[in-house]
């Protein structure tokens, strides 16, 4: 079930997203509120799925961004799968591998050929739900040195960036969470901009092979969909575990990912509009 988004008022006119063919999930974060008042600055900081299959229009229209990085997340199982992303002229391109929920080239074997037993066996009974939740709370836990980086970069020179990583919902749109946490947009804002990924067309593609007895079978679609839906608790999950190990954000970002107060008001320089 697609979960209601949170009503995040603003006073800035309503952006008009492009119409990218091959490009999923793909949207500036600009606009939103920070809790003392200002804003995403657009223009600053966008967010979607992978890049691997975009089309000539679609590279086009990603070169116009004027972007200094390209941060993707994505492993080498989704490489493999999904192919390198597109090069854009000019623009850096950093891999930072994430734990994906769906990990590893069995699992989409398992995906593509319908295999209901093993299917069931690994995401019945609440345990595809379990396995978003944990895997969210390992990122946060464990892959300090991965969102430091980002964090480190985006203070520096990587305006504008692009964060990505196969569908564009878990480990890009957790970095993009901890990102807004650190110039201090409201969670609100932060779990609306999450949720926006349920949007029908902005869904990751399932590919299945020809050998799937099953094709795309309700029960398939019920198994899967906690693996293919951002779901608020799986966001909680992480908010969760900052608190859990570190009691508060500012003590996650200081001492989890070593950003100093001066680091943090360069990215909110480089990221929001002017106070």
């Amino acid at each position: 079930m697609t979960q209601q988004l949170p009503q995040v008022p603003s006073t800035e006119p309503e952006q008009t997203e492009p119409e990218l063919a091959a490009v999923r999930n793909f949207r500036d974060v600009g606009g939103l509120p920070t809790v003392d008042g200002r804003r995403v600055r657009y223009g600053a900081l966008f967010r979607s799925g992978h890049l691997a299959h975009a089309t000539p229009a679609d590279a086009a229209f990603l070169g116009s961004l004027g972007l200094h990085t390209i941060f993707d997340f994505r492993n080498e199982a989704d490489q493999k799968l999904e192919g390198p992303d597109v090069e854009l002229p000019g623009v850096r391109n950093v891999n930072l591998p994430l734990t994906d929920p769906a990990d590893g080239a069995v699992f989409w074997k398992m995906v593509r050929d319908g295999n209901l037993d093993e299917l069931r066996e690994i995401l019945a009974d609440g345990k595809a739900a379990d396995r978003m939740s944990e895997t969210y709370r390992m990122i946060i836990k464990e892959r300090t040195a991965e969102q430091s980086q980002v964090l480190h970069a985006l203070a520096g020179e990587a305006v504008p960036a692009l964060m990505h990583c196969a569908a564009g919902k878990d480990r890009a749109g957790l970095s993009i969470a901890v990102t807004l946490l650190a110039v201090g947009v409201e969670r609100e804002a932060i779990e609306a901009d999450y949720l926006k990924s349920n949007d029908p067309h902005r869904r990751y593609k399932v590919h299945r092979s020809d050998n799937s007895s099953t094709g795309m079978s309700p029960e398939v679609m019920e198994l899967l969909s906690p693996l293919f839906e951002a779901r608020a608790e799986y966001l909680a999950a992480a908010f969760e575990t900052i608190e859990d190990v570190w009691g508060t954000t500012d003590r996650y970002l200081s001492e989890g990912l070593n950003v100093t107060p001066e680091i943090r008001e360069r990215l909110r320089t480089r990221l929001l509009d002017e106070s």
